[in-house]
């Protein structure tokens, strides 16, 4: 043992003192130049060969083993490596020419995996299952767990038979990286100890794209910014648990800000009893379903100056029979909502643009060309503290439905501009049947609504 390990210093060494004159064809060239090789270790130098169908695994831990305790990267120069089983120890550094470093999966066992690290960082690397099978255990291409600042930049992550980025207890960030392919979803990071996830472009995922989610309600701390994610399918189904471009599940004091979102068999962005979550500035484009949602068990969501265009409902913001509540929408554009259902339709349905039910302020929101209600205010006896003010809404058949069931609490609606409803502009409905003639006059009002000063066209 000891003569080994002698021997694999003797080639590390080597490989150190030979790293920055490594001979590359001009085109190749041109991308080192945008790598920092300073006290880098060649993985060719130290015995991994490109273009080989051996797998190279063994030989790939044993240099990121030997140069992690030293903070030394190990770099990968362009070409691809069959690897499969690869550890990530502490302090792993791994480094190649984005778009031209390749690790291929050989589907023996596991992929990349780190575990109980203060940091781990990969930049530059291709990492691709080739939709190879995966140990039952390793539920991504990369596995990470209890990694306090996990750094991923400009790598690529494709074919992935089950996630392409499987995250538990972890920190750092996600940056530059595309992800594609995945059989499952793009990022799946669960009880995460304050994640960013920013200007990544993750697309053609089956079941989801990025994901934050915790085991019970609790502080989570992501900021997802700055993403494109599109074409999210819900290949295993459901009325929501799949499908969805962003989505928090039980993560609280998440911000979801200037994401682009489209294509998504359910919600572009899909908050599941997150509480004090932020949804901001996003583009939203051709939801299947409720394009943007905060739903379920949560306390305080503020939703404003998204653009959604297309889907069956605009903005949700639901279940206060589940104590879902305290919310601000404002803001927002939300047009084009008359997809079709995308299953047979439960409670209010589909074709609404702005629905909320309580303690909640709908302001400044502009909603157009909506197939059955503009805003939706309540539902059954499930309605206290809301003000709809100062919106337009328009080409919709009823502008404003509120509900008008016994039990349902105060409710303001007013200064708002309301044109081409041929069905009401404001309308009181008991569960999805309208029960009252338009209330726009203000005349005959229910006791728990006030109704002034709309401008009705």
């Amino acid at each position: 043992m000891m003569r080994r390990r002698a021997a694999i210093q003797a080639v590390l060494a080597s490989a150190a003192a030979c790293t920055v004159s490594v001979s590359v064809p001009a085109r190749a060239g041109q991308l080192f130049a945008q790598v920092d090789l300073r006290g880098a270790i060649d993985a060719q130098s130290g015995g991994l060969r490109a273009g080989t169908d051996v797998d190279q695994g063994a030989l790939l831990n044993r240099l990121l083993a030997e140069a992690a305790p030293e903070g030394k990267p190990v770099f990968l120069p362009p070409g691809v490596y069959r690897v499969s089983n690869i550890t990530l120890p502490a302090g792993a550094r791994l480094m190649g020419v984005p778009g031209a470093s390749r690790l291929v999966y050989t589907g023996e066992g596991s992929f990349l995996a780190a575990e109980n690290a203060e940091t781990v960082s990969m930049k530059g690397i291709v990492v691709d299952g080739a939709n190879r099978w995966l140990d039952t255990w390793a539920t991504g291409s990369l596995v990470a767990r209890n990694v306090s600042r996990l750094d991923l930049d400009e790598c690529e992550f494709i074919g992935s038979q089950r996630n392409a980025l499987a995250l538990e207890a972890c920190g750092g960030g996600i940056r530059r990286t595309r992800i594609s392919g995945a059989a499952g979803v793009g990022i799946y990071a669960v009880q995460s100890t304050g994640l960013t996830v920013t200007d990544n472009h993750v697309f053609d995922c089956a079941n989801g794209g990025i994901l934050i989610h915790r085991w019970e309600d609790g502080p989570d701390n992501s900021i997802v910014t700055n993403n494109r994610v599109e074409r999210i399918g819900a290949a295993d189904g459901g009325t929501g648990q799949n499908g969805n471009g962003i989505n928090v599940f039980r993560a609280a004091n998440v911000m979801i800000a200037n994401n682009h979102v489209s294509d998504c068999a359910f919600s572009a962005i899909r908050s599941n009893s997150g509480s004090n979550v932020q949804i901001v500035g996003n583009q939203c484009l051709r939801s299947g379903e409720t394009a943007l949602y905060s739903e379920f068990s949560f306390e305080g969501a503020v939703i404003a100056s998204n653009l959604i265009d297309g889907g069956a409902n605009g903005i949700s913001v639901a279940n206060f029979n589940e104590g879902g509540r305290l919310a601000t929408v404002a803001n927002n554009i939300v047009r084009n909502i008359v997809a079709p259902d995308p299953y047979e339709p439960i409670g209010p349905g589909f074709g609404w643009g702005i629905a909320i039910e309580a303690d909640t302020a709908v302001t400044g929101n502009s909603i157009e060309n909506v197939s059955k209600w503009g805003i939706l205010m309540g539902w059954g006896p499930f309605l206290r503290n809301v003000s709809v003010t100062g919106n337009i809404v328009r080409a919709v058949p009823v502008g404003v439905a509120v509900t008008v069931v016994e039990e349902a609490q105060q409710a303001l609606i007013s200064d708002n501009v309301i044109e081409g409803t041929p069905e009401g502009a404001v309308v009181g409905f008991r569960w999805g049947e309208p029960a009252t003639a338009d209330l726009a006059s203000g005349e005959e009002t229910p006791a728990h609504l006030t109704v002034e000063r709309n401008r009705v066209i």
